[in-house]
Formats: C-alpha cells, sequence, structure tokens
C-alpha cells in the first residue's frame, strides 16, 4: 500500500477551522501540538495510560477490534487521523500493511449496492487492488471515525451478512459484514464513537477516553499561547473558574477557551467568571466574524434557538434542511459553519445539521427564550418540556437572568424581554424557596449552582435566608458542588454549620474548592468522612486563618500522619471544640494535640479522643500539657483509649495543678481498676482541683474503689458534681459508702448514676433516706439495671413525694417494675414539686397502667417526660399515647 499517498491525503487541508468545532486534527498534527488524550484503563505506574498507548498495546495482541468510546471534543478525531500518520510514517503500527481509514458518515450518503472491492477502489483513499488485501486479510486494518453518526444498525441479526468481497450488497450490509467477521475475516479494526447503543454489537475491547487531566491542559495552553505569561495566566483563570467541569476535560473545549481568552487578551477585555459569561463572550465574539446589524442577528439567534430546542428533543440531536427553514433559518445558511456542523453537503435535501457543541446548542435556547416576545412562554414550561434532556439551561437562564451579564447581547441583538426575565427571577425564588426547605442536598446543591451562575450577592442573601439555613449534610458532593457551595457561604459572610457528614472522598481539590466556605463556618461536621492528606492541608489552613469554633471529625480515620497536619492549623485557630473518636490515632499523635493544648493561642477547651489507641503513655504526655498555664481545657472525653491504671498519678497530678482548668473527665470502658481509682481520688481532695464531673462507666471497679471516693467525696475540697460509677461491680458495701458520702452537709453532688452496679434492696432504702434527709443536693438520680422489683424502688418513690427531695430526673430502667407499682409512682409525681424526667424503660408494665399514667401526666404539667419504651403494651394502646406527646412509648 502506497504510504506517501496515504500521508499526502490524511494531511491535505479539510474542513472549515470553527471556535466551537475545534482545531483541524491535520493542523495539531502539521503543527506539532498533538497532546495524546488519556483513558480510563488500567493505571501504569500511578499514571492513566494515553489513548495512542492504549490502542497500539491492543492491537500488538490478538484484539481484532477496539472500540473507542468517549464524548464530543475529546479527542478521537484527532487521536486516530494521528494514528493513521504514523502508521504512514513507518513509527507505529508496521504489522498492518494496509490501513484504511474512513468516517460513517461518509458511509451514510452512499446509496445501492456494491462489493467491498468497489467501496475500496472508489470511496477510499488511496484506492488500492481488493486482491493484494484479500491475500492476508490479518495485516488489514480498518480506521473507522463516527459510529454514533451511523445511521444503520449493526445487529446482525437484521443483516444477511456477506463473505465474498466481490458480491455486491447494501452499505450496511458490507459494513456490518466486515465488523462481525465474515467479510474480510481476520482483518483489525478500530472504531471511534461517542456512547450510543450500536457498541454492544461489537466485539473486541473498549478504550473509554477521558481527554486531559490538568497536566495535559497545562501542555495545550503553552503549545496555543505564544507569550508564556499569557499561558499561565488563561491556564489559571480557566482551572480556577471552569476546571470543575467534566468537560474541561475536552480538547476541543481546549481550543474554545483559548480562542476566546486569546481574543480577550488581545482586546484588553476580563475574563468571565462563569459558564454562562463564557458563553455569553463566545457568543459577542461570533456575531461579531458575521458583523451583521441588531436585528439579523437577533432574528439569526433566535431561529437557533428554535433548532436548538428542536435538536434537544429529537433523539438524534440533528435536524433537516426543511427543518431548518421550517426555524427560520433560511436566510443564514451561509452562517451555519460558526453554529452548526452539516452531515452530508449543505445544499442536499438529506443534510443533516447538528450543532458542534452540545453546551452552545443549550445556551442558545436559553437566550432565545429571553427573546421571545410572546407572553405564552413561560420559564416553567420551558424546562418542563426540556427535562431529562438539557443538564445546563436553568444554569444559563440564571447566568442570563441578570443585567450585568446580558448587557453585551443587548447591544448586537436588542432588549431581552423583561417580562421574561421576571418571570425567571420568580421562577427561581419559589423553586429555590420549596427546595432549600426539603431534605434533598442534590436540590440545594442545584439551587446553589444557579445562584453560582447569577453571581449576585443580594440574591444570595435573599434566597439563603437564615430560616433556610437549615443542618442538613451536603455529604459526598462533587467538585462542581463544592465550588457552588464555597461560592453561597462567602457571599454570605459566615455559615453556622457546614454539615459534610459521610464525604466518602474529600479530595484536595474538593477541599481547595470548599476552603473559604470551611474558614468561614462556625462548626465543621466532617464525621464518617474520607479526606485525602491534599484536604487535611486545606482544612487546617481554614481553621487557622477562619471563625471555625467546633470541628467533628468523628470515625474519619485520620491517623497519626494526617493529624499532625491537622495541627498546624490547630496551634492557632478559634477552634473551642475538637471531636475525633475512632480516628486511628495512637500514643504518637499525644505529642502534636500536646503542642497545640500548649500553645498560647490555642483557644480548645472541649476535646473528644474516644475509641483511639493513645494507651497510658500517649495520655500521660497530654497531663502534662494540661499543666500549662496556656492550656485551656475544660473537658476530655476518653472513652476506650487503652488506659490503666498507671496513668492516673500523672492525671491526679495534673488536676492538682495550679494551671490546670480542667472540669470533666469521661473515662469510660478503660481498665482503671480499684488502683487507678486510689490515684485519681487523690486530686479530689486537693485545694486547686476544679473537677466538676467524673465518669467511671465500666472500668473493671469493685466495691473498694468506693472507699477512696467516699474519702475524697468527704474532703472540703471535694467540688465534684457528677459522679458515674456505672456498669462496675460495686455491689451493696461499696454503694453504701458512697451514700455514706453524700450525707455530709454541703454535699456538691447532683448527679449520680449507678446503672447496672448488683445495687440491692437495702442500697435503694438508703438512698430514699439519702433523698429524703434535707442534706442531699441530688436533682439526678441512674440506678436502672439494678433488680430491686417494685418493693426497692418504693423508697424512691416515697421520696420523691417527700418535700426535701430535689430530685429532677430518676432512671429505674430494667429493675423489675410492675403495674403494682404504678399507684405509688402516680402520687409521687403528683406530690413531687421538682420532679421533670422519669425514665421506665424495659420493665413490665401493661396496658393496665397506661390510663393513670397519661392522667398523671395530663395533670402534673411540671412532668416535661416519662419513658415507657420497651414495656409489656399492646397497640391498642397507641391511639390513647399518642395523645400525651410527653410520654414517649
Amino acid at each position: 500500500m502506497d504510504k506517501a499517498a496515504v500521508l499526502t491525503h490524511i494531511l491535505e487541508s479539510r474542513g472549515v477551522v470553527t471556535l466551537l468545532g475545534g482545531e483541524l486534527p491535520v493542523s495539531v498534527i502539521n503543527n506539532n501540538k498533538y497532546i495524546p488524550p488519556l483513558t480510563a484503563g488500567s493505571r501504569e505506574e500511578g499514571d492513566l495510560p494515553s489513548l495512542d498507548h492504549a490502542i497500539q498495546t491492543a492491537l500488538s495482541g490478538e484484539i481484532r477490534t477496539v472500540t473507542v468510546i468517549g464524548p464530543e471534543g475529546c479527542g478521537k478525531t484527532t487521536a486516530l487521523e494521528k494514528l493513521v500518520v504514523d502508521w504512514a510514517k513507518g513509527e507505529q503500527l508496521q504489522n498492518f500493511s494496509h490501513v484504511f481509514h474512513l468516517r460513517f458518515r461518509q458511509l451514510n450518503s452512499l446509496e445501492g449496492e456494491l462489493s467491498l472491492e468497489t467501496l475500496i477502489q472508489r470511496h477510499l483513499v488511496p484506492p488500492v487492488s481488493i486482491s493484494l488485501a484479500l491475500q492476508k486479510p490479518q495485516d488489514v486494518l480498518f480506521v473507522m471515525d463516527g459510529l454514533d453518526e451511523y445511521k444503520h444498525s449493526l445487529d446482525p441479526s437484521i443483516h444477511s451478512l456477506c463473505s465474498d468481497p466481490s458480491q455486491p450488497a447494501s452499505v450496511s450490509c458490507i459494513v456490518a459484514s466486515l465488523l462481525h467477521g465474515s467479510l474480510l475475516e481476520g482483518a483489525a479494526f478500530v472504531v471511534a464513537t461517542r456512547p450510543t447503543g450500536c457498541v454492544e454489537f461489537l466485539s473486541g475491547t473498549q478504550v473509554e477516553v477521558l481527554g486531559f487531566l490538568k497536566p495535559q491542559r497545562e501542555a495545550y495552553f503553552n503549545s496555543f499561547f505564544t507569550d508564556p505569561a499569557d499561558a499561565k495566566k488563561a491556564l489559571m483563570h480557566m482551572e480556577r473558574t471552569l476546571g470543575f467541569y467534566d468537560f474541561c476535560s475536552s480538547p476541543r473545549w481546549c481550543w474554545t477557551v483559548c480562542s476566546i481568552y486569546k481574543s480577550l487578551i488581545d482586546s484588553g477585555a476580563i475574563f468571565p467568571e462563569t459558564l454562562s459569561q463564557l458563553f455569553v463572550d463566545i457568543l459577542v465574539h461570533l456575531l461579531n466574524m458575521l458583523s451583521l446589524n441588531q436585528a439579523c442577528n437577533r432574528e439569526l439567534v433566535s431561529a437557533l434557538g428554535r433548532v436548538a430546542s428542536h435538536c434537544c428533543l429529537d433523539q438524534l440531536s440533528s435536524c433537516t434542511k426543511e427543518q431548518m427553514n421550517l426555524f427560520g433559518f433560511k436566510n443564514f445558511l451561509t452562517s451555519v459553519g460558526l453554529f452548526l456542523r452539516a452531515n452530508g453537503e449543505p445544499d442536499s435535501k438529506t443534510c443533516m445539521f447538528s450543532f458542534h457543541s452540545q453546551l452552545m446548542q443549550q445556551f442558545l435556547l436559553a437566550v432565545s427564550f429571553f427573546l421571545d416576545t410572546s407572553t405564552c412562554n413561560s420559564v416553567e414550561k420551558l424546562l418542563n418540556k426540556h427535562e431529562g434532556a438539557t443538564k445546563f439551561l436553568d444554569l444559563f437562564l440564571a447566568g442570563l437572568s441578570e443585567p450585568v451579564h446580558y448587557r453585551q447581547l443587548e447591544a448586537l441583538m436588542g432588549e431581552f424581554n423583561t417580562e421574561q426575565v421576571r418571570d425567571f427571577k420568580c421562577w427561581f425564588e419559589s423553586s429555590s424557596n420549596a427546595a432549600l426547605k426539603g431534605c434533598y442536598k442534590d436540590k440545594h446543591h442545584r439551587c446553589f449552582h444557579l445562584l453560582h451562575q447569577a453571581q449576585n450577592e443580594s440574591l444570595v442573601k435573599e434566597i439563603i435566608t437564615p430560616s433556610a439555613r437549615i443542618n442538613i449534610s451536603y455529604c459526598d458532593l462533587s467538585l462542581r458542588d463544592s465550588v457552588a457551595l464555597n461560592y453561597v457561604v462567602t457571599r454570605l459572610g459566615q455559615m453556622e454549620t457546614l454539615n459534610l457528614y459521610y464525604t466518602r472522598n474529600l479530595t484536595e481539590e474538593k477541599a481547595e474548592a470548599l476552603a473559604s466556605a470551611m474558614s468561614l463556618s462556625d462548626k465543621i461536621i466532617l464525621s464518617q468522612s474520607s479526606l485525602s492528606t491534599g484536604a487535611i492541608h486545606h482544612l487546617a489552613s481554614a481553621l487557622s486563618r477562619g471563625l471555625t469554633t467546633e470541628l467533628d471529625l468523628s470515625s474519619s480515620r485520620l491517623g497519626d500522619e494526617k493529624f499532625k497536619i491537622l495541627c498546624s492549623g490547630l496551634r492557632d485557630c478559634k477552634l473551642y471544640k475538637l471531636n475525633i473518636p475512632v480516628c486511628s490515632l495512637t500514643e504518637g499523635s499525644c505529642d502534636d494535640l500536646a503542642s497545640v493544648l500548649v500553645s498560647d493561642t490555642s483557644q480548645l477547651h472541649v476535646l473528644d479522643m474516644t475509641f483511639n489507641q493513645i494507651g497510658d503513655q500517649g495520655f500521660v504526655k497530654l497531663c502534662r500539657a494540661l499543666r500549662s498555664p496556656h492550656c485551656k481545657l475544660q473537658e476530655l472525653q476518653l472513652q476506650n483509649c487503652e488506659l490503666t491504671a498507671a496513668s492516673m498519678g500523672a492525671l491526679s497530678a495534673a488536676l492538682g495543678s495550679d494551671q490546670s482548668k480542667l472540669r470533666k473527665v469521661n473515662l469510660t470502658q478503660n481498665q482503671i481498676g480499684d488502683s487507678g481509682v486510689e490515684s485519681f481520688c487523690k486530686s479530689l481532695q486537693h485545694p486547686l482541683c476544679k473537677l466538676h464531673s467524673i465518669v467511671f462507666y465500666d472500668c473493671e471497679l469493685t466495691g473498694e474503689s468506693c472507699s477512696h471516693l467516699k474519702e475524697a467525696l468527704m474532703s472540703e475540697h471535694c467540688s465534684l458534681s457528677e459522679l458515674n460509677m456505672s456498669v462496675n461491680d460495686l455491689g451493696q458495701e461499696g454503694a453504701l459508702l458512697l451514700c455514706q458520702a453524700l450525707s455530709r452537709p454541703n454535699s456538691p453532688l447532683v448527679k449520680l448514676c449507678l446503672k447496672r452496679c448488683q445495687l440491692t434492696l437495702t442500697v435503694f432504702e438508703r438512698l430514699g433516706l439519702l433523698l429524703r434527709s434535707g442534706t442531699s443536693q441530688l436533682k439526678s438520680l441512674i440506678v436502672g439495671i439494678n433488680k430491686v422489683g417494685d418493693q426497692g424502688v418504693k423508697h424512691l418513690w416515697d421520696a420523691v413525694a417527700h418535700p426535701n427531695c430535689l430530685l429532677e430526673e430518676l432512671d429505674v430502667e430494667m429493675t423489675g417494675l410492675t403495674d403494682a407499682c404504678v399507684e405509688d409512682m402516680c402520687a409521687a409525681i403528683k406530690a413531687s414539686k421538682t420532679l421533670k424526667h422519669l425514665e421506665l424503660r424495659n420493665n413490665m408494665l401493661t396496658n393496665a397502667s397506661i390510663p393513670a399514667l397519661i392522667q398523671v401526666m395530663e395533670e402534673n404539667q411540671n412532668m416535661q417526660e416519662m419513658n415507657i419504651k420497651y414495656n409489656d403494651i399492646g397497640d391498642e394502646m397507641f391511639d390513647s399515647l399518642d395523645e400525651c406527646e410527653r410520654i414517649r412509648y
């Protein structure tokens, strides 16, 4: 095969350069500006393979058909032409002796019957003898572009496939026979297409084209602009304002953006800030090229809007010449190349017209809406009509509804219809209000996208009212969503809560886009999220310069390395509360955390480190920080942090320091043991100790620990007001020791939790006496899951009824209560002047008790809540219970 002839043919100038259609492949190849688009193949050394590499790799093996799939403008056509050029130059695919390059679009125009031999000799360049190809079909490669434009089906079941290259048949039959292997068996094929149903009929391997990522875009911009400074300026602006859109990966898009940016640089104009503004600049540029008067421009764009509407709704996204005339395009066919491409000869009745760019198609539809002077068209009708067929129509409408954006167009086409603009704004306001009242984050995000396109700060504040700023989670947001959300928050100036709960992939790019929003948020929720290392850098930076006072990273599994990065932003910020439970932190993180706590600029008051394996050595480091005059920590949650008695001495020393400000410590589910409590209790007797609350829930304690606590609680210096010893085997002896301590005059303890502590009837009797004594300050008593039955709890009912009792909360869950106790319970509730909350879950109350409970709740307005869940109550009582909102069942 004459490779020189192939090279000459493919490199000759064909087609018209258009702003929307992209730079011609021949120009890209001849000027050495070709940059291979990337594919979504298997990664090699962390990089995505190029399309060229993917095709060549596939064809070097047993695969005979490679289907290249990608959206418009992603570089398929240029890549295929470059493939043929490289073959003709002897650089690639030299295992093929014949390479035939053809477009499905040209096959559409071939009518009647002809043989494969005739097809090759008459319609392919250069023509060759079919006999040469037949000698060794496995050395033949067909490079076929534009399957999505092919008007025939490849379904083999509807064709009578042929095998004789000299046998006349329809073109559709020949193509199907080639691709299904019955004709020229063994030949190889590279078929390029946009996503289409025809792909299912092709065998072989599929290659998905991604286009350009940022490095390829940078290379493209550098090759487009002669001035490196212009290239850098244009790229940085495009990445900042548009780089989050998927179509920015398209080489054709890069051509369009570079072309417009160059014209703006040459004229000294400013760059656009949104997609809508960019398309305003594109349309202005195209209309100026036509040099039409204002009336003609308006007529042309209105006609294009009608064509756009038809193409959006038409399955083939195209229209005939006759339809073009009906839409008012008859006088503008000479301008067709700027906006539309002709599939066939423009003068032919069979020629089909379609838009170079789907985005421009939707933009023109939006512009034509605002040019429409009729009163029968409304934005709701427009959007309903094109629902599911357009992705950016409402965004373009939002951008075009603002005068600052459409004045350029009015200068060229006359005034926009103010009624249509007003109609859109009314629709926007009402639909936004409805969306923001709901809890669907996608609808919230769409509202934010529209506001971003409008670029109107007063409109943001008008729509995102304080009542609209509800705390729904914007989890798993895309990069586009991040940009739009950030725009809204920055225009508001401050956000109460930025809820990103369960964001499973917060990348560096998303975090960078959200950086300003994070810095303006009082509270940031990232619980159960996954943050990249780069995202942590941006979060830390936002905290260090921002307003955030509360950060929740619960179950985000940061690990020590990422936490170290976070701490760089915690040393100098306004953060008051930090939640980092289940973050895979170890002793290694405690050095960084300690450095935060001792920073003179740190404002951290509340720290939750639950379920992190910091161990005793890590905790000791934190205890040293607690003794710093700069440490402001008041509350420390350390549930299940693998602590033992060994670190309690360090905690006690910290609490006894004149610098410690710690008020609450939670040591739930740590192996503290009785000896650990003994060490800890020394601090409670220290005159400088300010601790108000300690939780020893499930800390492997026995009654022995109560002797140490009794001594501490009896101390005149003890300021403890809350003690939680639940889920420990204290028994009767230990609990009675606590009761003795509480009987001292002026005991500060107001909350005592002894749930599941093996308490006895005797203990309940002593508690009842204590509550009635007049010396107890207890307002909350939690004694559930102690099997004392009605007899034991009766001591508490008697106490509640006594005027000396100050209880506001009583928890007797799972104590074995029956209906027999209800009379005493109701009498106590009626007599009490303080009781507000009563916990009765998991007992044995039945339907018989319900009327009395409802009645006492209705008569006693002081009671705020009674919980009777998980008792033996039948469904037939639910209607009655529904009428009493303060009973939970």
